[in-house]
């Protein structure tokens, strides 16, 4: 089965520092990400494109990104940066489209899972920016916290000739019971018209408490799902097929699992769908959300 990775991430610290990194955790994460390094990792996932997604609050890498997709024959879309606030918000879009690659430009993001303000997506000049964002005929990816879903949905509300892509299913912490508050507030976003949700970011979550024991990881391909499934269902339900995306969320969410492992757990979990039902999530949800255009690569 071909597959659109709709979510990754590069970056060379030599060129730029990554802030976020500085989270004990990410350790494994500080060093370059190169699109030679993921080359060979989607060679052997059969992915034929994929979105590459901002990291960072700086103007300069967005243009970067899109000159780097633009020579590249698996890069099809390229989720940017700018800063929504900002009263020239639409002149910064409009310098986007004028750099190169800038055909390659499919959406905005900005991590509001870093943002204090939980209500941050719903204020007035950010709902000015997201506006802007529409105008220019983009997407917008929400990247948040679970606390910040219910201004996601007032945004989505507020914005309806936008599209909202939910990245990570909100960032729900993957436990032994799944957060009810977490659960509300993503089917409230999942009942606006106006809004997709990524199957990424939590494909990589270990198992709560420790390893799998081995009798489960063999009967899971080798891939613990069981603590992913309830998460993956409540989606499936809310979302279904023609609203989800799969995503690698690589290198950050491919830390414990590697890449390979990401796409074996999302396989895994979708493995009762019809034929059409995981090429929606595998491929054309992403290519229809995105408009993302043809692509050379072959798997």
């Amino acid at each position: 089965m071909t597959t659109v990775d709709a979510h990754h991430h590069l970056w060379d610290l030599s060129v730029r520092d990554q802030p976020w990194l500085a989270r004990p955790y990410l350790a494994p994460l500080r060093r370059n990400f190169t699109l030679s390094d993921l080359e060979p990792l989607v060679a052997e996932e059969d992915v034929t494109a994929t979105v590459v997604v901002q990291t960072v609050t700086e103007p300069e890498e967005t243009p970067e990104l899109l000159a780097l997709a633009a020579g590249s024959d698996l890069i099809a879309g390229v989720v940017g940066w700018v800063d929504l606030e900002a009263p020239g918000v639409t002149d910064a879009l409009g310098a986007l489209r004028e750099v190169p690659g800038a055909g390659l430009l499919v959406g905005i993001r900005h991590p509001v899972l870093s943002e204090p303000d939980r209500d941050w997506l719903a204020r007035p000049a950010v709902l000015r920016g997201l506006a802007a964002v529409a105008a220019a005929g983009l997407t917008y990816d929400v990247v948040v916290m679970p606390a910040h879903l219910p201004a996601a949905v007032t945004a989505a509300l507020a914005t309806p000739q936008l599209t909202f892509v939910l990245d990570h299913l909100g960032n729900p912490e993957v436990g032994a019971a799944v957060d009810e508050s977490w659960a509300r507030a993503f089917g409230a976003f999942a009942a606006l018209p106006n809004t997709v949700a990524k199957l990424s970011g939590f494909l990589g979550e270990p198992v709560p408490g420790g390893h799998a024991p081995e009798a489960v990881r063999a009967a899971e391909g080798g891939v613990p799902t069981a603590h992913l499934r309830p998460y993956y269902e409540i989606a499936l339900a809310d979302f279904g097929p023609p609203r989800l995306m799969f995503g690698s969320d690589w290198p950050v969410s491919t830390i414990d699992v590697g890449y390979g492992g990401v796409h074996a757990a999302a396989r895994s979990l979708t493995a009762d769908l019809s034929a059409a039902e995981k090429a929606a999530i595998f491929s054309e949800t992403a290519q229809r959300t995105y408009r993302l255009p043809a692509t050379s690569r072959t798997p």
